[in-house]
């Protein structure tokens, strides 16, 4: 019965890209080779029913030029190679990298620092079976610092065109027919907004991995500060300014959902066992078992009965300097600030067999 509700969400796929195509831009931090990041892009471009116009870099898990050349290598690798490519932001608006570990000595330290190379030790990876990488062999390298590339080096480019204009120009080019997918810190989506102020108000939408509001979990890196989140911790600023924008709608895939849809052997084993260039990719090099972060926001967006519980709130960032910076900010009706604060519809529950049969499917398709 399940495997034919998969059929039906695929067929209905193939039926809305024989009429009209959804139009996206996928904003992300491309770590890799492999991982959330690599394959939450995937999942996009595999779906039969949407048209990516492009995809922006920004800093995040990693550095943005080493991003950049893992996403160029995985377009290679599974047919996608005509998708644009536009590095964005190599810092954050605001937040600084030394400043921020001359705080941790005061307000503690926090597990995962992404590109400026703190390795997570969390329960999550002995929990999916992921040896636990320590900071000691994830050491940071400087932002235009190249590593080896296992995958290889690509042999295509990114385009010229910086990604906050690149962002703008597309919107402005398809008016209210584009979402904006931002699965990494927001300060390329910020910077869109700064550059030109209807730039939000002229999508279809947003679609945020990011955020906290309680995760039911035993994962110490949330069990012992629920509010706080990599993407919104890295640039708050950023993501302030976004959640401020004039979106049409504002969907928010929280930890308190993502904890709940890991990536497990049984998927990759399915996936293994096909030769298309996505499965090649992914059973190559997403080897580790972790929480799927963004491949959930991706796979939410292309459908929406995968999400069984939300709440709808008013979300912010807190900006006030100590340890909740970076932390998510909710309030009801009732209680919200009078400032400019907007409703976000957060996830915070799936049909996790559902999504998972669905990603499969994506990436043997």
């Amino acid at each position: 019965m399940r495997r034919q509700v998969v059929s039906l969400v695929l067929a209905a796929c193939a039926l809305a890209s024989a009429a009209q195509k959804r139009l996206l831009l996928i904003d992300q931090d491309g770590s890799g080779p492999g991982g959330s990041n690599q394959m939450a892009i995937l999942a996009l471009l595999q779906a039969p029913e949407v048209q990516v116009l492009g995809i922006t870099m920004v800093t995040g898990d990693a550095w943005r030029d080493e991003e950049t050349l893992h996403t160029l290598r995985m377009l290679e690798l599974t047919g996608h190679a005509d998708v644009p490519v536009a590095k964005g932001a190599v810092f954050p608006l605001l937040r600084d990298e030394e400043e921020t570990r001359l705080e941790s000595a005061l307000d503690g330290k926090v597990t995962w620092l992404g590109a400026w190379g703190q390795g997570p030790t969390t329960l999550a990876e002995t929990t999916h079976g992921v040896t636990p990488v320590t900071p000691d062999k994830l050491r940071s390298h400087g932002p235009y610092q190249i590593p080896p590339l296992p995958e290889g080096m690509p042999s295509i480019k990114p385009i010229d065109e910086d990604a906050a204009h690149f962002l703008v120009r597309q919107v402005r080019a398809h008016p209210h027919e584009v979402t904006i997918y931002a699965a990494g810190p927001l300060t390329n989506i910020a910077l869109a907004i700064s550059i030109d102020p209807e730039f939000a108000a002229l999508t279809k939408g947003i679609v945020l991995m990011g955020g906290s509001l309680n995760p039911q979990t035993e994962d110490p890196e949330f069990a012992t500060s629920p509010r706080h989140e990599f993407n919104f911790w890295f640039d708050p600023e950023a993501a302030h300014i976004v959640l401020r924008a004039a979106w049409p709608r504002v969907d928010v895939t929280t930890v308190d959902v993502s904890i709940k849809a890991p990536f497990t052997q049984a998927m990759l084993d399915k996936i293994s066992k096909s030769q298309s260039p996505a499965a090649r990719y992914i059973a190559a090099w997403s080897q580790d078992r972790y929480y799927m972060w963004d491949e959930f926001a991706a796979c939410a967006w292309l459908d929406p009965s995968l999400v069984t519980k939300e709440k709808v709130v008013y979300m912010d960032v807190d900006l006030d300097r100590g340890p909740t910076y970076g932390d998510t900010l909710t309030w009801t009706e009732k209680l919200k600030p009078a400032t400019n604060v907007r409703l976000v519809h957060a996830q915070i529950d799936l049909d996790l067999a559902k999504f998972q049969e669905e990603f499969v499917a994506l990436m043997i398709r």
